[in-house]
């Protein structure tokens, strides 16, 4: 107590302290999320850039494997993948399609998926 009867507030900017942490966390929570909703995306992307290749190569699977591989190459590029695989397997097409993301500085990650497209078998 001050000599005149007031008490002296020795916790002055406390709660200010306190609500900053707690700001702070929400952040890094947030960012942590949107890394990994990104990872996420990008590992549907991949199997999608995978699946429709397969299908697009799979059309031309009778003009031989390279005309197979060009087509299935250029919509996984279309469709925001890179072809890193891709063979004929008779009529089967085999594709693996990959996808780069940094979802934080520095941290890059390569998130791929394979796919295989031909005709109905009975």
């Amino acid at each position: 107590m001050h000599p005149d009867g007031s008490r002296q507030d020795t916790e002055r900017g406390g709660a200010t302290v306190i609500l900053l942490a707690v700001g702070l966390v929400f952040v890094l929570v947030g960012t942590f999320g949107a890394a990994v909703a990104g990872a996420a995306m990008a590992a549907q992307r991949a199997a999608v850039a995978a699946d429709l290749g397969a299908l697009a190569g799979a059309a031309k699977a009778l003009d031989g494997e390279p005309a197979a591989c060009a087509s299935a190459g250029d919509i996984a590029v279309r469709n925001g993948g890179r072809l890193v695989g891709c063979r004929l397997d008779g009529l089967d097409l085999l594709v693996t399609a990959e996808v780069t993301i940094t979802p934080l500085p520095g941290l890059t990650r390569v998130a791929a998926s394979t796919a295989r497209a031909g005709p109905v078998r009975g």
